[in-house]
């Protein structure tokens, strides 16, 4: 049985990307009182969620809700598009994109899957090469994680999306941004992209239990031909539904409240500004990361991920051992290595409802850890990471006389 009256003073540190921490605002919104989901009331949150959430993807194609974890979403995708035996081009990017290619095996799909290290992004020029050399057009579609949560590594989408272009290929684009939507830039429909795919408990700052397809007009009409077996996962229905501000089945009421919140939180700060924000963060991380002496398991800077840092332990150390001393000693969770990587990362989750001080009081965290659990690495990751965040004494008086000697 487990026991929830061992108190423990303060905040617990849910530094894990995803879920994350809810803002109170959102808490609130939950706890509103359950109503009748064909009801007035609720239509009037159905279509105040559905006439915003598509600035979120930055689409102007309808986005489908789903009361699902994102695994939901993976297998929507598939099905609302795809037939059995149908050719899949996947990148081997990480943990996820290993599991959404299983996913994929279990219904029927044959995926192809474009080997890659685990410290690199999808590789733009192989999926070229392959779609090229398909000239009887057999693959249906390309899947891609746009930023694998395992690894703290970012595709690059749009370098994909012409790819696809040169080989002159009509492969649908499936993106995953589970960990990515509301945190690091994106763009469904300037990047050419067919189905996205997303959650709720990460950058939407929400719990698990909702999920999303974001579909263009391609996919859409890809779903008219497709004989994969579907029926809550349809799109057509829901969409028709949602017309009116309701879903064809019981949706998670009171999650579609804290969304409702989340999108006011969201489209008050500036989806600019929220992923100037999680650089911000990414960039301190990683200062903090490098002066530690740290190897950060991301191999090429310009594939870093604002969401989340993946850290690898110096060789005879353990990650899962160092976790488990910073959550018994400061109750901070940090996340775990998966599958090949179990044991040799440990990742620092930075997305979602987060600010300069969280960010310090992790970093913090990290480098007592570190020194508890006897890692070898050298002091003044916080100092670093406090550096990138404010700058230098002489670095903010210059920006100081910048601003008073700029024009009234």
């Amino acid at each position: 049985m487990i026991r929830y009256d061992n108190h423990s003073a303060g905040r617990h540190f849910l530094q894990i990307p995803g879920p994350t921490n809810v803002p109170d605002r959102v808490l609130r919104a939950i706890d509103h009182p359950t109503i009748d989901h064909r009801g007035p009331e609720f239509a009037q949150l159905g279509l105040s969620i559905l006439g915003r959430i598509g600035s979120i993807f930055d689409t102007r194609e309808p986005v489908v809700i789903y009361t699902a974890s994102g695994t939901g979403a993976w297998e929507a995708a598939l099905v609302n598009t795809l037939s059995p035996g149908d050719r899949v081009l996947m990148a081997e990017t990480g943990h996820f994109a290993l599991l959404w290619k299983r996913l994929a095996e279990r219904l029927g799909l044959q995926p192809e899957f474009l080997p890659g290290d685990w410290r690199h992004g999808a590789n733009v020029d192989a999926i070229h090469a392959r779609l090229a050399d398909d000239r009887e057009h057999a693959i249906k579609a390309v899947c891609v994680v746009h930023n694998e949560t395992s690894t703290g590594v970012v595709s690059n989408i749009p370098g994909v999306r012409q790819a696809i272009d040169r080989a002159s290929h009509p492969a649908l684009l499936m993106v995953d941004t589970i960990s990515s939507l509301g945190s690091i830039e994106y763009r469904h429909d300037a990047w050419g992209v067919d189905v996205t795919v997303a959650g709720s408990q990460k950058g939407l700052m929400l719990p698990p239990g909702l999920s999303f397809n974001a579909v263009s007009a391609k996919a859409r009409a890809a779903s008219k031909q497709s004989k994969l077996p579907r029926a809550y996962w349809g799109w057509d229905e829901i969409i028709e539904s949602n017309r009116k501000g309701y879903w064809p089945w019981t949706p998670a009421t009171n999650l579609l409240y804290g969304l409702d919140a989340a999108l006011d939180q969201l489209l008050e700060e500036g989806m600019p500004n929220v992923f100037a924000r999680h650089a911000r963060h990414g960039n301190a991380t990683r200062a903090a990361v490098r002066a530690w002496g740290l190897e950060i398991l991301c191999a090429n800077p310009d594939e870093y991920s604002n969401s989340l840092t993946a850290v690898l332990m110096p060789e005879g150390h353990d990650a899962d051992a160092f976790r488990k001393l910073v959550l018994e000693r400061f109750d901070m969770s940090l996340g775990t290595g998966l599958s090949k990587l179990a044991g040799k990362v440990f990742r620092i989750g930075h997305l979602g409802d987060f600010n300069d001080l969280t960010l310090m009081g992790t970093l913090a965290g990290v480098e007592m850890g570190l020194a508890l659990a006897k890692v070898p690495h050298r002091k003044g990751g916080v100092d670093a990471a406090m550096g990138s965040l404010v700058g230098s004494p002489d670095e903010v008086a210059a920006k100081r006389r910048a601003v008073a000697a700029a024009p009234a």
